[in-house]
């Protein structure tokens, strides 16, 4: 300041000096005095400054929800769950997946060793309880899902068997005595199986029509299966769903999209009045419609099934195969069912594929109210002769192979541009690059595609899965790679690599505290991430209390 008070420098200068300085410093620049304290917390400083340390596109707005670019700043610096507060070493072989319950009280993980280990939650994570799941037969425990109510935990595993088996089980598991209350047969195993209510979940079974033609059928089973009458249903049929080349129906899960204003918001994306799958095919620019509506006739089936033998001298085995069991399906496939204009629906999300066993399609099929309950026909009673299989009501395909799912994201790994699959059991190369996806289930429309920053190295016919999940800021994911990755959901950009010693499978974020995070890794450890600002409340010293002795013996009269 000069001796009359004003001061020596413009606040434009002193402005312009900020701009070169580091975030740090502007802030340590801040305390000199008002004026330069008053400089700092420009708006159009921080602006620059938000840009230029997150390498944020320019053309990307700030959050609506935000109220300033500093805030915005702190926001992404200190609230990111990126600080190691806790190793859990309890399992001992590789951790593969983590689920919280709907309250963030408890959480589950699933190992190699073949237990469900569920803990509690507390500031200072603990075990509750260890389910060792090896005198069922099973060889290791791969997935965990709590239902709505907190009451009852899913766990899915694999059973006991050669390198080649498919076959696993669904165990479901009492909350308040840890009893095991039942068990459901799961094949593949890569099901993983869902909730579709409080006491109702999804199992699946496949059938083997061909070398390599299949059929997939998803069950709704009743969690508690000890009924006294034998007339009433613990299981039902919901869907028979075609595999061609070598394909599956893998990682079930539940959509529920009643929040949105529109119940029919996936059938809005299709032409209604073709009841026909609608094909998005993420490798192009353009979505089309199957070439052959799925309610051809039995005659114009067995017209096309003739040319086809007609040309077959044309064609290799697999290839027969393929067009054989398309042709036969055109006639017996059930058309997607109309739905009630207010129907609070719920849809079926899963993954599949068309052209070869890896799964590079997201399948979607809604859940009508009278199929969430197991009370009913039973194995398709009522379907006529002719309606042997159902049609998907959507399909996305992304054109690569989809190594993790979760609402909102997918994952995968892309196939080369131009890939061409000429034999079902030899899929494109993957790349090592993981994109993460964004598909808004409204429209059915790939949304966002530049959250890249983590890799994997795992070749095709060994691929395995990531399961990533979503809190309302950010989006985290595994990597073989060792780390676990944040990104920030508006801006698409990666604020945080979590270490580990060796691949991480799962992330979890707490559905009450966005600022925790779990991790947990090949290294059989899972580790408790938070926010630098959670870590500060929770190292701040507190003031001591007054003995009360010393305050009683002070005041003695």
């Amino acid at each position: 300041m000069a001796e009359g008070g004003s001061p020596l420098l413009p606040d434009s200068l002193i402005y312009q000096i900020f701009l070169s300085l580091s975030p740090a410093d502007v802030l340590a620049a801040g305390l000199v005095c008002r004026q330069w304290q008053a400089v700092s917390r420009d708006e159009f400083l921080w602006r620059e400054q938000f840009y230029r340390y997150y390498q944020v596109a320019r053309d990307v707005p700030r959050h609506p929800a935000a109220t300033s670019w500093y805030e915005e700043f702190q926001r992404l610096y200190d609230m990111v769950p990126c600080v190691e507060v806790q190793t859990l070493k309890e399992h001992t072989d590789q951790v593969l997946h983590l689920s919280f319950s709907h309250s963030g009280y408890q959480f589950a993980s699933c190992s190699k060793d073949c237990t469900v280990k569920i803990w509690s939650n507390d500031l200072t994570i603990s075990l509750l309880h260890s389910a060792d799941m090896r005198p069922y037969n099973w060889s290791y425990t791969q997935f965990s899902q709590f239902n709505q109510d907190d009451s009852l935990l899913l766990a899915s595993g694999v059973f006991l068997g050669p390198h080649n088996s498919s076959s696993g089980e669904i165990a479901v598991i009492s909350l308040d005595s840890f009893a095991l209350l039942s068990r459901v047969r799961n094949k593949p195993y890569d099901v993983f199986g869902c909730w579709l209510t409080e006491t109702s979940l999804i199992s699946g079974n496949l059938h083997r029509i061909g070398d390599i033609t299949s059929c997939s059928v998803l069950w709704l089973n009743n969690a508690f299966q000890d009924v006294e009458s034998e007339n009433v249903n613990v299981v039902k049929r919901l869907f028979k769903i075609q595999n061609l080349n070598a394909s599956t129906i893998r990682t079930v899960m539940v959509a529920d999209c009643s929040r949105f204003d529109s119940p029919d918001l996936l059938l809005d994306a299709g032409d209604r009045a073709a009841p026909c799958c609608r094909v998005f095919d993420l490798g192009g620019d353009s979505e089309e419609e199957a070439a052959e509506p799925t309610s051809r006739g039995p005659g114009r089936a067995k017209e096309g099934l003739r040319h086809a033998l007609d040309g077959a001298p044309q064609l290799s085995e697999r290839m027969l195969e393929t067009r054989v069991a398309e042709l036969l399906a055109q006639g017996r496939t059930k058309p997607p069912e109309p739905s009630a204009a207010d129907a609070r629906n719920k849809y079926l999300i899963f993954t599949t594929g068309c052209l070869t066993y890896s799964p590079h399609q997201i399948g979607i099929k809604q859940i009508l109210p009278h199929q969430m309950t197991t009370a009913g026909p039973v194995l398709g009673e009522g379907r006529g002769s002719d309606a042997f299989f159902d049609a998907l009501d959507h399909v996305i395909d992304v054109r690569g192979h989809i190594i993790g799912m979760g609402l909102s994201p997918d994952n995968s790994r892309a196939w080369p541009p131009g890939s061409v699959v000429a034999d079902p059991m030899q899929p494109p190369p993957i790349a090592e690059e993981i994109d993460l996806l964004v598909f808004d289930l409204k429209t059915m429309r790939e949304v966002k595609r530049a959250l890249r920053a983590h890799r994997a190295y795992t070749p095709n016919d060994e691929c395995f899965f990531i399961f990533l999940d979503v809190s309302r800021d950010f989006v985290a994911s595994g990597a073989e790679d060792r780390h676990g990755y944040i990104w920030d959901r508006h801006y698409n950009i990666c604020l945080a690599k979590l270490r580990h010693e060796d691949v991480v499978n799962s992330v979890a974020f707490s559905p009450q505290e966005q600022e925790l995070l779990l991790t947990a890794s090949d290294d059989a450890t899972i580790k408790a991430w938070r926010s630098p600002r959670t870590v500060r409340i929770l190292h701040a010293p507190r003031p001591r209390p007054r003995p009360f002795f010393s305050w009683f013996t002070g005041h003695r009269r």
